[in-house]
């Protein structure tokens, strides 16, 4: 992790000049290659090779000092890293007073529970967030490096702790009071992007959640142009929908459920919100290259350049619903980052969407790609 203080790939290489790809060619032969035997070998300049390899940095074919180069099929999820707290009421509760509970915490927030889906499964993942300088945020930080996530870029704020949410449950299991605190997302600024950019810039998919203020999304959208990644986004919820700009073009996969499709589109008389399907259709037209908007148990729509379709969930013997829908991403993206059309991978992420709700915990334990693959029987035909 580094402390706070922000101010101060894919596979086609046409984003490339001829010269820019011959320097590339140089350094994936030989990585100890310095500028000068670089400029020999071309015939140019120096001060052509370091303006060239400056490019490269910022179009992610290498990372920098040292000419690393980036590795393959790599994702990095940047957002949410929150403690969780429930309480589950032993009684019928009784407000104004004291009332006994049973207390449960986990790590939580929407891109770090897509990240640590995605390292279960094998993905190369980096995860980048902001967490305070407390022990609730170095814990949550060393769980997803123990298990095998990249978390070097994230960031450690003094002036904030790190995000929390409690929520009090009746004895049906429903909520009946949420209370966050999630000011310190606000202080992952558009500057904060200068930091990891190169680290950045040369992952294949990018996967943001709306906890980030919405100039930063703006920075990062207008940035990709000159990326190679693909940028996948989840609303995470209705409010924060809105910290997405009306254009949303630059987003190559959007996540959304239908009470928040609704909600960008402006749609807030009851008698005029849009079906799933007329709402994804909607947000492709958009900019949105492709949208998979989620129904719950109820199924979910995808809108990709061939049209739209409604999808059936996996029937469920659900336990607790919690973290469902940032499976549905995680399996989703786990099989686009495999090669598979956006149709046929969703229908991935609603298996373990409901191998989730299964399971009493956010991120189910057991899984693995063995273990996705064992349930691969229970998608509908």
């Amino acid at each position: 992790m580094f402390n706070m203080n922000c101010a101060g790939r894919g596979e086609a290489m046409d984003d490339l000049g001829a010269q820019e790809q011959a320097v590339l060619d140089l350094i994936a032969a030989n990585p100890f290659a310095g500028q000068q035997d670089i400029a020999t070998a071309l015939g140019i300049a120096r001060s052509t090779v370091a303006a060239h390899i400056v490019q490269l940095v910022n179009k992610g074919y290498i990372l920098g000092r040292g000419y690393v180069l980036p590795a393959s099929k790599r994702m990095i999820c940047i957002g949410g890293a929150v403690l969780d707290r429930k309480y589950h009421a032993r009684k019928d509760l009784i407000f104004g007073t004291s009332n006994p509970v049973a207390g449960y915490r986990s790590f939580g927030g929407v891109a770090r529970n897509v990240a640590e889906n995605l390292v279960r499964l094998g993905v190369d993942i980096s995860f980048v967030s902001i967490v305070g300088d407390d022990e609730t945020g170095r814990s949550l930080v060393r769980h997803l490096r123990d298990l095998g996530a990249d978390v070097s870029q994230v960031i450690t704020s003094t002036e904030r702790p790190t995000a929390e949410y409690a929520a009090i449950l009746d004895l049906n299991n429903d909520l009946v009071l949420g209370i966050a605190d999630m000011e310190i997302f606000d202080l992952f600024s558009p500057s904060c992007l200068d930091r990891f950019w190169p680290h950045l810039a040369s992952a294949n998919w990018v996967f943001i959640d709306c906890n980030l203020p919405a100039a930063t999304i703006a920075a990062l959208m207008s940035r990709k142009q000159g990326a190679r990644f693909k940028l996948a986004v989840d609303t995470v919820s209705s409010p924060k929908s809105a910290r997405l700009p009306k254009d949303l073009s630059g987003i190559d996969l959007l996540f959304t459920n239908h009470d928040e499709a609704n909600t960008m589109l402006g749609i807030t008389d009851a008698d005029k919100v849009l079906k799933p399907k007329e709402a994804a259709a909607a947000l492709r037209a958009a900019g949105a290259s492709e949208v998979i908007v989620t129904m719950g148990a109820h199924g979910f729509a995808v809108a990709t350049e061939g049209g739209v379709a409604t999808m059936r969930s996996v029937p469920a013997r659900a336990v607790d619903i919690t973290g469902a829908g940032d499976a549905m991403i995680a399996g989703t993206l786990y099989k686009v980052l495999s090669g598979d059309p956006v149709l046929d991978a969703a229908r991935t992420g609603a298996l373990l969407a409901t191998l989730t709700t299964e399971s009493e915990s956010s991120v189910h334990p057991d899984l693995s790609p063995r273990f996705l693959t064992a349930g691969m029987y229970r998608i509908p035909a």
